[in-house]
């Protein structure tokens, strides 16, 4: 009998301690699980309603494809990009920079990182354009950028634009990881006889290792599905997935395939899926070394 009230009190208990994330769970369903469930559904279908992979088919064919390895193309180099200059900023300011000022760049970073669409691709066009002040005042040192076949329209261009805001962001994730690298690791390595060489080697690479991976992944996945500022800039010159389904959703239906732009969401959430699958799984990784 007492077993049995005792089972029945942590069941209730445990009833009760879930019952205030119900809202939260409402809400992510709501505006997440069931958004990603209805595109699905719709991807399945043609234009009568009947059940079929054709949106699938197309998808993987011709210029659609080109889409998706242009995408993953320009999420690759941003995040590889993003994470290199971006872990070494962070690794100069932790080692090098005073409380004051590693503050000051902290929020300096944490605007650049959430700068984006219209306001950041106009302040590209203004300085890197044809006409724009640093294009004037480079080809005033004799160094004229639009002489070959560069332009800020172009994918080098999105590249450029993406690595704006992919760096601090990578700068703000990737810095807790090297402030979190302890004193005593550096004292106890010495005092075994080891190089800074051999230090960095074998205690501080493999600890940094799994943060810098899962903020990889979180840069992947950021570029890949980065719409506003990519369709500001290039006006859909340049072939990415998002700049395809924005169109898609425009009006710019193909006749027989209504649904193809579901299609070409459930693609973008399957690869945004894996990145952050990466991501979750290196967080894990380095979770070990915080405690």
């Amino acid at each position: 009998m007492a077993k049995t009230l005792e089972g029945e009190s942590r069941r209730a208990h445990r009833s009760f301690s879930i019952l205030p994330l119900l809202p939260f769970f409402i809400f992510a369903g709501f505006f997440l699980l069931w958004p990603v469930i209805a595109v699905t559904i719709r991807s399945l279908q043609g234009n009568d309603g009947q059940w079929t992979i054709s949106n699938y088919i197309a998808i993987t064919h011709g210029s659609y494809r080109h889409a998706f390895f242009t995408s993953i193309k320009l999420a690759l180099i941003t995040a590889t990009i993003g994470s290199l200059l971006g872990a070494l900023f962070a690794y100069t300011v932790v080692k090098h920079a005073g409380a004051k000022l590693t503050s000051i760049l902290d929020s300096i970073s944490a605007v650049f990182a959430n700068s984006g669409g219209v306001p950041l691709a106009f302040m590209f066009v203004a300085s890197f354009g044809v006409e724009g002040l640093v294009t004037k005042a480079l080809k005033s040192l004799g160094w004229d950028i639009y002489a070959g076949h560069f332009t800020i329209f172009s994918f080098t261009g999105v590249v450029m634009v993406y690595s704006f805001f992919q760096i601090p962001l990578m700068f703000l994730v990737f810095k807790p990881a090297i402030s979190g690298l302890r004193k005593e690791w550096v004292e106890a390595s010495t005092s075994l006889g080891a190089s800074s060489l051999t230090y960095f080697r074998r205690v501080a690479l493999p600890i940094l290792t799994p943060p810098f991976v899962g903020a990889f992944f979180l840069l992947f996945s950021g570029g890949f599905s980065a719409y506003a500022t990519a369709r500001a800039l290039t006006v859909g010159t340049v072939p990415l997935v998002p700049i395809i389904i924005g169109t898609l959703v425009d009006g710019n239906v193909v006749s027989d395939s209504a649904n193809l732009g579901d299609a070409l969401a459930v693609g973008m959430i399957i690869v945004a899926a894996v990145g952050m699958i990466g991501y979750i799984w290196a967080q894990r990784k380095a979770a070990r070394w915080r405690s």
